[in-house]
């Protein structure tokens, strides 16, 4: 049933978080919330399913603690499993004994689920990798790690980085902005539209939802017209009808968590009959 165009490999993932993990919604929750990331995940994956495409699920480890059916379920079909920290806190809000702290709480709860050898990959909650937590490249590879996929390659009001290269480099030590040539890890940032100096964010969440299929397919083939493979991510919850809304939130807030929730995933299954999508791993060849 895949009929997918195009030559270039480009990488395919999601975030596997509930709903109140967003960065939008979780300072703001009142009680205790009702986890929906396995109705949201199912869909996801039968998707995958019928159009013979594996992916790359980043995974929170309280999401795995509280839900280790699903992870094996995403592991069994043939996914990548890879960390998306244990507690969705950004690095922000991390000094480097905290973070090794985390990455050490996923691995005891995912080695009672897969085997933690073939988590080779992390991306940080909120993209929230940038000069300032320089510092998380190098504990990430104390514990093991080949590639990340925590940068977003422009500034906006809540994360990015402006000036990183377009496709996957190694980051230098002293500023991460810059390909060192070599290394222990691959930088996987994620993809944007660039034309002339201007780059446009394009591939997935808020922006995937907001832009018009036409556009978001003429944007992806730019991309790999330039020689460069792209990523695309999302959430389980955004491509969820049924995502419960939080109505205290402020009207931006609301915009940019929730609008054209109704869209994701008929627009992922028009993505997946026209580019070639695997892991980030299989992409990286890490």
């Amino acid at each position: 049933m895949n009929a997918q165009a195009g030559t270039t490999l480009n990488a395919l993932s999601f975030d596997v978080e509930d709903w109140y993990h967003a960065e939008l919604i979780r300072h703001n929750l009142e009680g205790e919330p009702r986890p929906q990331v396995e109705e949201a995940t199912h869909p996801i994956l039968a998707l995958l399913d019928r159009y013979s495409v594996r992916a790359t699920f980043f995974v929170v480890g309280e999401v795995a603690a509280m839900h280790p059916n699903l992870i094996g379920e995403i592991g069994k079909a043939g996914h990548e499993i890879a960390c998306h920290g244990m507690s969705h806190r950004p690095l922000w809000e991390m000094e480097p004994n905290d973070f090794r702290q985390e990455l050490e709480a996923f691995a005891e709860v995912m080695e009672e689920i897969v085997d933690m050898k073939d988590i080779v990959g992390y991306r940080a909650p909120t993209f929230s990798l940038d000069n300032e937590r320089r510092w998380a490249i190098e504990v990430l590879k104390e514990h093991g790690y080949r590639y990340d996929s925590s940068i977003f390659p422009l500034r906006t009001y809540l994360y990015g980085v402006n000036g990183c290269p377009a496709s996957p480099y190694h980051p230098s030590e002293a500023d991460i902005t810059v390909d060192a040539g070599a290394g222990d890890l691959v930088e996987f940032p994620l993809s944007a539209l660039r034309i002339g100096s201007l780059a446009l964010p394009v591939c997935g969440g808020f922006y995937l939802r907001a832009i018009p299929y036409p556009f978001l397919r003429w944007a992806l083939r730019r991309i790999n017209r330039q020689g460069q493979p792209f990523v695309l991510y999302m959430h389980p919850w955004e491509t969820f009808r049924d995502t419960l809304r939080l109505r205290s939130l402020s009207p931006l807030s609301r915009f940019v968590t929730y609008y054209n929730i109704n869209s994701t995933l008929s627009k992922l299954e028009r993505l997946l009959s026209t580019f070639r999508f695997a892991p980030l791993r299989d992409v990286l060849e890490v």
